[in-house]
């Protein structure tokens, strides 16, 4: 009899799990149970990152791009100047400068379906000192295409590449035609609460488009004049319907980007918590199985109670506690209806961040328990910190436990390093969670409560310290409902074992800023297992909508839930996203 591989396709973590060939009957709100290592975790201080990782992203199985804003860093670019970017190599843990023209202060990032790399939007001119200037990064558009050499660098044309508008704080989004949407943000930086007076209620594409009645320029969106004042960073998810799910302040909606149509306002957030900057919350999209159908249910941990109405200055205090609330709600008209299911993390915060990992478990890391995000503009600042008390332990979370057993930090060592505003994290290929930056304060600084960090940790979770799958044969790129064959090596003692490998695919594992994870995903796939247990026959993605065209990693997970090492491919073609040029001119 042939064994079943059933795949997790994920943009942080993509993973294909074993089980007996049958169809199951979907069910609704229900993640199918996943075996996990248990036991110690390992935490690791390996160096420093040159630049503060206000940003993050994983640009191949070696190499991470890290962003921060033109500041006194100890790594010099190539006039000699301290950097704004560097990239960090995951096997000898030192690091490169790269050299942005633009500055990156607060900008997005997503991934293209050809692989590479933008980054969008950022803040005004900074001049730290006479002799370090960059220039306005509001309207940029930064390139870089990952390469093995050390040789690759970050593109930018200001005065031809740019965005329409400016764009502080805005969050983008991978469409299913390998294309970005960038949406919202400030006209103006340095405000940390959004305003009408620079509320940017707007999107646009890149590359441009010419869609709607709107060639090439913004178009506008009256969910961003809704949701004011806090706004920016908004949380945005492709679902596999294509639709993309947008939340920001209390307010959620299902929206079409491609007749530029709300679909439906869901319920509110529950309790009054806000959940996008500067009342940062995490969120994610959990599993997508066969399973279950591919229903996509999303998850939102964190944020604030804090009124957005108030005066920011004068009124909120870096003492008030964070929201401890994980909020679930499965998107579908049915689980509309049934509207948000609330439980709580053991601590609250704000600021978190949410991973996923190959065993379809979700990492919460970083943040703080009280406070809000930003620097320098609330009454009681901590040196210029608005957020204080860090939560220094990670917490795991499984989405397919019983209510009241999700939640655990056992055998995680906390961290003495607090990462709040300007932290990130991202799971890495070789499966370790890497954990980054921190810098609430208006320059370089080393002498405050929550300095300037560089160093950079890996938490390593107990999975990485059993004997691990190995693979070879993955094709350079993947296209959708594709077959592919793998030559798959089990761990020795599993192989008298029915139901033994399962199968991830991971993308790009998500741009990582100010607590938002920019199109992170898990989706599972189909796969059979030869009855020799050495090869695996995967089928790709079901559509570009389940997985939109760009990077993703494969990982080979046993049904213990020890994953192999993520090897890179391309989800779809490889092909660049669609070009109007007449669009691109306006």
């Amino acid at each position: 009899m042939s064994i079943s591989l059933l795949t997790f396709f994920s943009l942080g973590t993509l993973a294909l799990a074993v089980g007996i060939a049958t169809d199951p009957s979907p069910s609704f709100s229900l993640l199918q149970d996943r075996a996990f290592v248990s036991g110690d975790w390992e935490l690791t201080q390996p160096g420093e990152t040159g630049v503060s990782a206000m940003q993050l992203a994983i640009m191949s199985e070696s190499t991470v791009i890290i962003l921060d804003r033109k500041e006194d860093n100890w790594l010099e670019n190539n006039s000699g100047q301290p950097a704004w970017a560097s990239e960090l190599n995951l096997n000898t843990n030192q690091v490169r400068a790269l050299n942005p023209t633009t500055d990156t202060f607060c900008a997005t990032g997503s991934f293209l379906g050809n692989g590479t790399f933008v980054s969008s939007g950022g803040n005004s001119q900074q001049t730290i000192n006479l002799l370090l200037t960059a220039p306005q990064g509001f309207q940029g558009i930064r390139l870089f295409t990952p390469c093995t050499d050390n040789t690759c660098d970050i593109f930018e044309n200001p005065a031809q590449l740019h965005l329409t508008s400016n764009r502080w704080y805005p969050s983008s989004v991978r469409l299913d035609d390998g294309s970005v949407m960038i949406y919202g943000g400030s006209t103006d930086g340095g405000k940390f609460q959004n305003r009408p007076d620079i509320n940017n209620p707007t999107y646009e594409f890149f590359p441009p488009k010419n869609i709607n009645g709107f060639n090439g320029v913004q178009i506008p969106s009256q969910f961003l004049c809704d949701t004011m004042n806090g706004n920016n960073f908004p949380i945005m998810m492709m679902l596999p319907n294509g639709n993309i799910f947008i939340a920001a302040n209390q307010q959620a909606m299902l929206f079409n980007w491609r007749n530029n149509t709300k679909i439906a306002d869901l319920p509110k957030i529950p309790n009054d918590v806000r959940v996008t900057s500067p009342y940062s919350a995490g969120a994610v999209l959990l599993p997508l199985t066969p399973e279950n159908n591919y229903t996509p249910e999303v998850m939102i941990c964190g944020g604030s109670n804090v009124s957005d109405a108030i005066d920011f200055e004068s009124k909120i205090s870096s003492q008030t506690p964070a929201s401890a609330q994980c909020a679930r709600m499965v998107l579908t008209p049915q689980g509309i209806t049934a509207n948000w299911s609330v439980e709580n993390m053991p601590q609250s915060r704000v600021m978190p961040e949410l991973i996923l990992l190959p065993d379809g478990r979700v990492l919460i890391v970083n943040g703080a328990q009280t406070g809000v995000a930003g620097y320098s503009n609330v009454a009681d600042q901590i040196g210029l910190s608005n957020a204080d008390h860090p939560a220094l332990t990670p917490v795991i979370y499984d989405p397919s436990a019983a209510p009241g057993r999700r939640f655990s930090s056992e055998g995680i060592p906390a961290s003495t390093i607090p990462r709040m505003y300007h932290s990130t994290s991202s799971l890495t290929p070789n499966g370790s969670v890497l954990l980054a930056g921190s810098n609430p304060n208006n320059n370089f600084n080393s002498s405050e409560k929550y300095p300037t960090e560089y160093r950079f940790e890996f938490y390593s979770p107990p999975y990485m310290f059993q004997p691990r799958p190995t693979y070879t044969g993955l094709p350079a790129t993947v296209d959708y409902n594709s077959r592919f064959e793998l030559s798959v090596d089990l761990p020795f003692n599993l192989l008298d074992i029915p139901s033994v490998a399962n199968i991830i695919l991971t993308s790009d594992y998500s741009f990582a800023t100010h607590g938002v994870h920019m199109d992170q995903r898990y989706l599972k796939l189909r796969s059979i297992l030869s009855l020799d247990r050495r090869t695996l026959t995967v089928t790709g993605p079901p559509s570009a909508t389940h997985y939109p065209p760009g990077p993703a990693y494969l990982y080979v997970v046993t049904s213990a839930g020890v994953p192999s090492f993520g090897h890179r491919t391309l989800v779809g073609t490889g092909a660049s996203p669609p070009v109007d040029e007449d669009a691109i001119s306006k």
